[in-house]
């Protein structure tokens, strides 16, 4: 399959040079057959590229074939409005076969079509198009599908003997389909409630997510876009784990919402992590094990994408990477699987110099970085795990006294990052309740803190000048209006003793619940006189009223609850993407490299490696 493709480029890229259009004469008559012009093309190419004079005289015959079907279906475009599909369905000898139909149908309607034109089950399928999963409720117009777009079609089986114990049955069928859907939506959920969760959360009680660079120390990220990244990482993480179990179906629509939330995020912050680049990776990968990498038009693009973030992550002779862990023997496994796909990228468009020079890299890290299973079991007896083995080994050239040198100050360096993040986020608890015992709620001690970069007297009066902040309140129990509350004579006079007037006074009181200390701090900070966000109205409602019912603080946008039944999903889908997420922070670079050994052999039985 993949010489035939090599081959047809090459064809492709000769009738190119030459000028020639198959679909025109003299090579095409009137009745659209063969002129008597092919068989001196035949000849002529099979000489040149040195292939089977019949081999040569069917790929010419299926490009000319091709481009009159393309022509024919371009024409009838324009006329009728009946665009042409081209279908890619799973690991079928037929991979790819045209569909007729117009682009107001809504994508279940496409999907329904598919499923009974080729037998498939249509609970059991979904359609990437223009590297997004098809919405099955709008149009392929509003989709942005256009005439000859490329439908990649995943069918959501494990297993040949899964599918043929599956499909006996719709019922099981449209069971599997919700399971996937509901699992996507609860990792949705899951990521949603960690990337609200406030870092200065005990861990040990409330798990939430961070990001940290390279060395395993935080980084500080405002909160919008860091709710972003840790979106596009849990979606990123999803996926790599299901690519592990080799469920490249079910992986790929995980990579591609991580991509649409990588997105999100900006330039500069992309620039400082290598997730991006690790992604781009994954997706080509998917794509070229689900054997549709002609569904990917900028598969190309993706992976220069992925090289030059590299360089500026790693540094242009990896001095970086080298600067902060001492090597790059780790990293590069990614440069493998990277030069390894270009190589397949340009041997499937027939441009074999090229892919001979890249595949041969990739064969050449492979050597570099295969392990010996003797020095792996050594170091398994000295308690370490497989994992840190092989990367210790790849980080070290394989000395094994070096690598158990490694693998021990990795540790102890861990360990320490551990105490001094646990630190400052017992400081930070310790901040907040110092705020919150001067009476202001949780929700406002957290936006201060964070908008001072911890400082805590900077805090205290970013609160005081912001008073929206004031009205926020830990006690969700509204039953007292606030101009219903009743106020203490006493307290009264304990701020009109301080200088502030009657009226002033039992305002203030009534807006924080006979807070004395709240309301003093509040009018000394702005003298003498509530401001008017605070002033409760003429009609007698909470100045809360119309903040509350503008905006929902984080936790509720995550979806928190009273009800018990709505904890537990909660809980429950927090766990799904937690047990997902590698106990190592170097998991990505772990790559047995057994797919890629298989794969290089095979390339390289294709291209003629240039003898030295």
């Amino acid at each position: 399959m993949a010489q035939k493709k090599y081959l047809i480029a090459k064809l492709t890229s000769c009738l190119r040079e030459d000028k020639i259009q198959l679909w025109k004469p003299p090579y095409t008559n009137e009745k659209k057959e063969a002129g008597k012009e092919m068989k001196e093309l035949v000849q002529k190419y099979s000489s040149k590229l040195n292939i089977n004079e019949n081999d040569t005289e069917n790929m010419l015959e299926e490009i000319r074939c091709k481009a009159i079907e393309r022509g024919t279906g371009n024409e009838n475009f324009k006329v009728t409005g009946i665009a042409r599909l081209d279908i890619y369905l799973p690991r079928r000898k037929s991979r790819k076969i045209p569909l007729e139909t117009n682009l107001l149908i809504t994508g279940k309607e496409l999907r329904s079509q598919i499923a009974q034109e080729h037998a498939l089950k249509e609970n059991a399928i979904k359609i990437i198009i223009n590297k997004k999963q098809l919405d099955l409720g709008k149009t392929l117009g509003d989709q942005g599908v256009t005439h000859n777009a490329k439908v990649m079609v995943l069918q959501l089986e494990q297993s040949d003997e899964e599918t043929k114990r599956r499909v006996q049955e719709e019922e099981l069928q449209c069971k599997k389909e919700k399971e996937i859907n509901d699992k996507m939506q609860r990792t949705k959920k899951g990521l949603e409630i960690l990337a609200e969760r406030e870092e200065y959360l005990d861990p040990d009680s409330v798990p939430y997510l961070d990001i940290a660079n390279q060395t395993g120390r935080s980084i500080e990220i405002p909160p919008q876009a860091k709710k972003a990244l840790v979106l596009a990482m849990g979606y990123h993480e999803k996926g790599r784990a299901l690519m592990k179990k080799k469920e490249y179906e079910i992986a790929l629509p995980y990579l591609l919402d991580a991509d649409k939330h990588f997105c999100e995020c900006s330039t500069e912050l992309l620039n400082t992590v290598d997730n991006y680049a690790v992604l781009q990776l994954d997706i080509v990968w998917c794509y070229f094990r689900l054997e549709q990498l002609d569904c990917l038009d900028d598969a190309e693009k993706k992976l220069s994408t992925a090289h030059r973030c590299f360089q500026r992550c790693y540094g242009e002779n990896h001095e970086r990477l080298i600067d902060i862990k001492g090597s790059y023997g780790r990293e590069k496994v990614l440069f493998l699987r990277l030069y390894l796909l270009q190589g397949i990228g340009h041997y499937h468009s027939g441009r074999e110099k090229e892919a001979a020079e890249y595949i041969q890299k990739a064969s050449h890290l492979y050597e570099e970085l295969s392990i010996d299973p003797d020095k792996v079991s050594r170091l398994l007896l000295l308690g370490f795990s497989e994992q840190e083995a092989r990367l210790a080994l790849r980080a070290c050239h394989g000395n094994v006294e070096h690598a158990a040198n490694l693998i021990t100050n990795r540790r102890e360096e861990k360990a320490q990052i551990r105490r001094e993040e646990r630190a400052k986020r017992r400081q930070r608890l310790e901040d907040i309740n110092t705020l919150k015992s001067m009476g202001y709620s949780e929700r406002a001690a957290q936006v201060a803190l964070r908008n001072t970069h911890g400082n805590l007297d900077q805090a205290f009066q970013f609160i005081l000048d912001n008073p929206e902040l004031l009205l926020e309140d830990d006690d969700d129990d509204d039953s007292v209006a606030l101009d219903q509350f009743q106020v203490s004579q006493e307290s009264i006079d304990q701020l009109m003793y301080m200088g502030f007037s009657r009226e002033s006074a039992e305002q203030a009181l009534k807006v924080f619940k006979g807070n004395i200390h709240l309301a003093s701090q509040t009018l000394a900070h702005y003298g003498g006189v509530l401001p008017a966000s605070l002033q409760l109205s003429p009609e007698g409602s909470s100045p809360s009223e119309e903040s509350a019912s503008s905006k929902d603080s984080p936790t509720e946008s995550a979806g928190s609850s009273s009800s018990p039944t709505d904890e537990d999903m909660e809980t429950d889908a927090v766990n799904e993407i937690l047990e997902d997420i590698p106990e190592h922070e170097e998991d990505y670079l772990d790559l047995t490299l057994e797919e890629e050994e298989q794969i290089i052999n095979e390339y390289l039985s294709y291209i003629q490696v240039p003898q030295h």
